[in-house]
């Protein structure tokens, strides 16, 4: 069958699940067993839903049908899993009806103490905001919900990763101080954990390049601080980079500051972060000498 004749089948389904929904709510359907022709309702509408995605018709409505019908029969968690559905449905065609339908099933999540379900679906909305429309602020928001929600049920490895892409914003948008916060907080708890250790290093790295940003004084106490609290840092590359970094920075020496930027590239490759990052740090070292001139 083409993709046509499984939409025309997917909506003869609609109108089924339609004409079952009007004989449930006349005078003789509520007599004899209008929940009953819910139930068949709501079956037809995700009969239609799955028809329509065999179809590539990326329109969520009939999983929304579904789900509105699951909520006026008390099925909560069945009304949230076709609004998952619907907002997965929409995500491909209409972005804002996709956050509308997954705001919904984080509203029943919510309401039934499922929090980590919760989170994982304020997650999916964060990326439909970075990804399709753009909005880092709102992004950023559902991030932190969805760290808090993780929080709340100790899920700390979960809600660490929801910050460190707060801390990324927050960088990019020149929040240092809310990103220095959590790249110290998600670097202390790694470096007590055996298995996240080895990351440890770079959130302190990425915290001191946020000093740095700010203050160039300010990252040498940070570098110093760091070294302390994790002795293994010392001998990192990234420990090592900064020094050199703040040794150039010191001199004013534009030069050193690219060559030590260039060595440590070869080895372990830039990010679009880490470059813009040493590119404001290098501006500043331009800017001073510019002044002086």
């Amino acid at each position: 069958m083409d993709n046509s004749g499984k939409e025309k089948e997917a909506m003869a389904l609609m109108a089924e699940a339609e004409k079952k929904m009007k004989s449930s709510s006349s005078f003789f359907g509520a007599l004899f067993g209008s929940s009953s022709k819910q139930e068949e309702a709501c079956e037809l509408y995700v009969r239609a839903a799955n028809m329509f995605k065999m179809a590539k018709n990326w329109c969520g409505n009939a999983f929304s049908q579904a789900a509105q019908l699951h909520l006026q029969m008390q099925s909560k968690h069945d009304a949230a899993t076709n609004f998952i559905d619907a907002g997965n449905a929409f995500k491909k065609a209409d972005p804002h009806e996709a956050i509308n339908c997954l705001s919904r099933a984080i509203e029943i999540y919510t309401d039934m103490g499922r929090f980590n379900i919760a989170a994982k679906h304020h997650i999916a909305i964060a990326e439909i905001f970075e990804t399709e429309l753009v909005d880092v602020d709102k992004a950023v928001a559902h991030y932190e919900q969805a760290a808090d929600y993780y929080k709340g049920e100790e899920s700390t490895s979960s809600a660490n990763k929801c910050l460190l892409k707060v801390a990324t914003y927050a960088a990019q948008l020149e929040q240092y101080p809310k990103a220095i916060e959590i790249y110290e907080q998600v670097g202390t708890h790694a470096m007590d954990s055996t298995l996240l250790k080895y990351s440890a290093k770079d959130h302190f790295f990425k915290a001191a390049l946020c000093h740095f940003c700010v203050d160039m004084l300010n990252a040498k106490l940070a570098v110093q601080k760091y070294e302390e609290m994790f002795p293994a840092f010392a001998d990192s590359r990234e420990c090592k980079l900064l020094k050199k970094l703040l040794d150039a920075y010191e001199e004013q020496n534009v030069e050193a500051y690219t060559d030590s930027v260039k060595e440590y590239d070869t080895i372990s490759r830039l990010d679009q972060w880490l470059t813009t990052m040493l590119l404001r740090i290098k501006k500043t070292i331009q800017d001073d000498e510019s002044n002086l001139c």
